[in-house]
């Protein structure tokens, strides 16, 4: 076994109304800063209550909410232009993951001479100081909030590629639950597998350690108490909380492990098509199931059971399988759609999804070892 090397990397807080610090947080580390906001924020009325915390602080800042429903390399290199003529100290990113990725990637590049194409083109990694970041998830998912890559969308191609940043870029990350609550309720049962799915497909990674493992195994815990009620009347937290404590621990330790088909297929989804990526995560969740039980099928077993997915005395074979029933019912029961054909794309135009997921990193660390091939088999099965 290789050695096992932790580094805690950003402050995290979590709880209730912890957005109401980030001028506070924000303070401590500079006096000018970009804030770059998700739109729907300002559509659902938060926007004000994120501003006013910097305001009550005087905290210097301008917003960047100019985004699209992707993060790509023309929206980063605007912010990034605004960035440097206003000489701002750091990057403030409060939002969904596209707001998460610009964020990171524009503090990571601010003091980059090189552009964000020939990092890319090159796959080397930033060296430079990065500046001061804080992110304020307002989702209770994002795979890569924790980890050294970006994904960004190249503006050239639409296909999704991954910036290497530095190691120890995200200064705090602010898990606040109330942020997540405007979501419709398919959004939220949508999210809610998505970031199941990160936490199965980290502990069945080939990169999975004993601190993943748990990590992973806590996570789907606190899910399965969100999602269907705690087994024991000691536990009353409020679904929202316990929905940012898994997402924030199925981060953790795909940061610490890695994803697997489902995530990475769904990023390509979304980078070509526009589609949400946590809906077709969720369609091709059972299907990686399916074909993880052939492999790991105690490992699945385990997190059955854990979930409470299956009986108690279900042998290890049942237990497994029960897995991807659960996910099938809860698609159904949220009356989401259960075939990747259902998201107005044609087999033709995914067989580009393959081949852009073919290329990126995360092929090398995958559950077991696939080819584009058998990406496209597995699309081919959930559409």
């Amino acid at each position: 076994m290789s050695d096992f090397i932790f580094r805690i990397q950003p402050n995290i807080v979590l709880g209730s109304y912890a957005v109401s610090r980030l001028g506070e947080f924000a303070g401590s580390v500079g006096t000018k800063f970009m804030l770059v906001l998700d739109p729907i924020l300002r559509q659902v009325g938060l926007a004000d209550k994120i501003t006013q915390s910097l305001n009550d602080r005087k905290v210097n800042f301008f917003v960047f909410e100019d985004i699209s429903g992707i993060s790509d390399t023309q929206t980063l290199a605007k912010s990034l232009n605004l960035a440097r003529q206003a000489h701002i100290d750091g990057v403030l990113a409060v939002g969904g993951s596209k707001v998460m990725n610009l964020g990171r990637a524009a503090a990571s590049l601010f003091n980059e001479e090189k552009d964000v194409y020939s990092l890319l083109d090159a796959g080397t990694d930033t060296t430079v100081e990065p500046l001061p970041l804080i992110c304020v998830p307002s989702t209770i998912r994002d795979a890569f909030i924790f980890s050294s890559r970006i994904p960004l969308v190249d503006s050239r191609s639409d296909a999704i590629r991954l910036l290497k940043a530095q190691p120890r870029l995200c200064h705090q990350v602010l898990f606040d639950p109330n942020l997540t609550l405007p979501l419709s309720e398919k959004q939220t049962a949508a999210m809610q597998l998505e970031t199941l799915c990160i936490a199965v497909e980290s502990y069945l990674s080939q990169k999975a350690s004993f601190f993943s493992d748990m990590i992973a195994e806590k996570s789907v815990e606190l899910i399965s108490y969100a999602v269907d009620g705690s087994p024991s009347l000691e536990i009353t937290t409020p679904q929202e909380v316990l929905l940012s404590e898994g997402g924030c621990m199925a981060s953790l330790a795909a940061a610490t492990a890695s994803l697997g088909a489902a995530s990475l297929l769904s990023l390509c989804i979304n980078s070509r098509f526009k589609i949400s990526r946590s809906l077709a995560a969720a369609i091709l969740f059972p299907y990686v199931l399916d074909d993880a039980v052939k492999f790991r099928q105690d490992r699945v077993a385990k997190l059955s059971r854990i979930l409470r997915a299956t009986p108690a005395d279900s042998d290890v074979a049942k237990a497994a399988s029960d897995l991807a029933d659960y996910v099938r019912q809860k698609l159904a029961k949220a009356n989401l759609p259960t075939r990747l054909k259902d998201l107005g794309v044609s087999i033709e135009q995914l067989s580009l999804v393959a081949e852009d997921g073919s290329k990126l990193e995360l092929m090398s660390s995958l559950p077991r070892s696939m080819t584009s091939d058998d990406l496209f088999d597995l699309i081919k099965q959930a559409y």
